[in-house]
């Protein structure tokens, strides 16, 4: 139940946003399916099932690297109303299952895209973390005592 029942979403692996993303969307009412690295033996790492922020929804383990990952996960997205990724900017496209991959199969897929400092740019390649955030925009300056550094 909830505003988005009846919307099913994709979650492809990443940090920060994208887990926190897809919570949201299952807990919106969303049918989630979080895609998982495999871990030991082919089952999901301990620490991203036991995560708060992976909550509300399934995973499934899938090697992407492999063929027939790939092959499931587009079959995935035939069905999907969308998908999520918090990769770096190229890496769904060297799997195979980038945006323009992903619509040829579905083109009604909304294909969201959850990184720190978007596609391109000087910055695209780094990790950004919010600490980086507010140091970039002079925020972290005001976090302090005065006359001292930061915190």
């Amino acid at each position: 139940m909830g505003p988005l029942a009846g919307i099913r979403v994709i979650e492809l692996p990443g940090i920060g946003p994208c887990p926190m993303s897809g919570m949201l969307l299952a807990e919106l009412g969303a049918t989630v399916l979080r895609i998982e690295r495999p871990g030991p033996k082919g089952g999901i790492e301990l620490p991203a099932r036991s995560s708060l922020v992976h909550r509300s929804r399934p995973s499934l383990g899938i090697d992407l690297k492999l063929a027939p990952g790939v092959s499931l996960v587009l079959r995935l997205c035939e069905r999907a109303d969308a998908l999520i990724e918090g990769m770096r900017p190229g890496v769904t496209e060297r799997l195979g299952i980038g945006p323009e991959t992903c619509h040829q199969r579905n083109p009604r897929l909304i294909y969201g895209r959850i990184t720190g400092w978007g596609q391109t740019g000087p910055l695209a390649g780094t990790a950004g973390h919010d600490l980086n955030y507010i140091a970039l925009t002079g925020a972290l300056h005001a976090i302090g005592r005065r006359g001292h550094p930061p915190t």
